[in-house]
């Protein structure tokens, strides 16, 4: 395997120790300054330059991309998963998880258990929006951060109100969370490659200090993670497109609660806490899935006129309750479908013989006109047009010198 790492920090431990695995296991390997690309988008086909020349083929790549430049980074490896280079991080993925309200969106959506979480832009609403989390002490997170910058614990609403107005006085958009106290200072730092975990860590605060990142003097031990952990850390990064991630939870009185999918983390705390070889299992999964590279299904599916890619869902009065795939008439409408979500499992590429149960989720790819056809209306009603007052029509006819 002829394998890319993206990295601006060639000497930096992560990336040395990425580097080493692969050529232990005898990958021809080079590490390529992201900043270093250009992306050719005058040929037909989908091409990159490097240093100026075009650039040699590659099997896979792995992003290291640093949140200075993910809007740049992002792009390049857009340009090699349209040149079909398998990446275990695609660059929606990457996005998804540097916009912290973004994958607090996107987690939620899937039942995916994180501290009750606010995001209000008004200075008027930001009262009601700490009751709603629960009120003080609150958490408030820029939007984009890493090694704990930007996380600040307000003790009171009075204080919280004063550091919100002040990091929007400077265009700064804030996120207003719970504060998790029997979490004590602690997290969880779960490595999830490909479908498992393969490492995790306890990280603990040091001092009056509630952010237990290792670049804040935190200290780490390992951890055996309970089933429950492993399947919400697993399931987290698979819904933020990442194969390759660091997810950081809080342990919660009612269980795990996700705080961020990290999409580049960092190797040398988790390793010297585990003493397991974190960057080979990140290799040896690149090097089994180089065959299989990442593409957009939406892209690729969407060329076909009439077709796209559609969430039904079966409805407690829907004639399809009760019935199996087979016999769900849906198979008769063009309609195949790619994945059952039922409460927080998935079902891909359900059998024939799935029986369909009221509030499933349906994933299906077909006719965009039938599957339209399959939600039930919305009821309308026809709004009278008003007549319009003289006085409005005179004042906007004659505004205002």
């Amino acid at each position: 395997m002829k394998l890319a790492i993206l990295s601006r920090a060639p000497r930096a431990y992560s990336t040395q120790r990425l580097r080493t695995a692969a050529l232990e296991r005898g990958h021809d390997v080079k590490v390529l300054n992201t900043l270093r690309f250009g992306i050719d988008l005058s040929e037909d086909e989908p091409d990159l330059q490097f240093r100026g020349r075009q650039l040699s083929t590659y099997d896979a790549v792995l992003p290291r991309i640093g949140a200075s430049i993910t809007y740049f980074g992002t792009a390049v490896v857009r340009q090699f998963e349209q040149m079909d280079v398998y990446t275990p991080n695609t660059a929606n993925g990457i996005s998804n998880s540097r916009d912290k309200l973004r994958a607090t969106q996107i987690l939620s959506r899937h039942n995916i258990g994180m501290p009750a979480t606010f995001f209000v832009r008004n200075r008027a609403d930001v009262k009601q929006a700490i009751q709603q989390v629960g009120g003080a002490p609150v958490v408030i997170k820029l939007l984009e951060g890493t090694q704990g910058i930007g996380v600040i614990l307000a003790p009171e609403v009075k204080v919280a109100e004063a550091i919100i107005e002040t990091l929007q006085s400077t265009s700064q958009n804030v996120l207003i969370q719970a504060f998790v106290k029997e979490s004590k200072g602690r997290d969880i730092r779960a490595l999830v490659v490909g479908d498992r975990v393969v490492a995790a860590m306890r990280r603990s605060a040091q001092g009056d200090e509630f952010r237990s990142n290792v670049h804040r003097g935190g200290t780490v031990e390992a951890v055996e993670l309970t089933p429950e952990y492993e399947q919400t850390a697993v399931r987290a990064a698979q819904i933020m497109g990442l194969r390759v991630a660091g997810v950081d939870m809080l342990e919660g009185n009612d269980g795990p609660l996700v705080m961020e999918v990290n999409s580049s983390p960092g190797l040398q705390g988790i390793e010297t806490a585990t003493r397991l070889d974190v960057a080979g299992a990140i290799v040896d999964y690149i090097a089994d899935q180089v065959d299989f590279p990442q593409v957009d299904v939406r892209q690729r599916l969407a060329v076909s006129t009439g077709y796209g890619v559609a969430e039904l869902q079966v409805h407690a009065g829907s004639e399809m309750v009760g019935k199996a795939l087979r016999d769900s008439g849906l198979s008769d409408r063009d309609i195949t479908v790619l994945t059952l979500h039922r409460g927080t499992s998935v079902a891909p590429s359900p059998r024939p013989g799935k029986v369909l149960e009221a509030e499933d989720r349906l994933l299906c790819f077909g006719k965009l006109e039938e599957m339209r056809s399959m939600i039930p209306e919305r009821p309308k009603r026809r709004r009278k047009v008003k007549k319009l007052a003289r006085t409005a029509i005179t004042a906007a006819e004659n505004p205002p010198a």
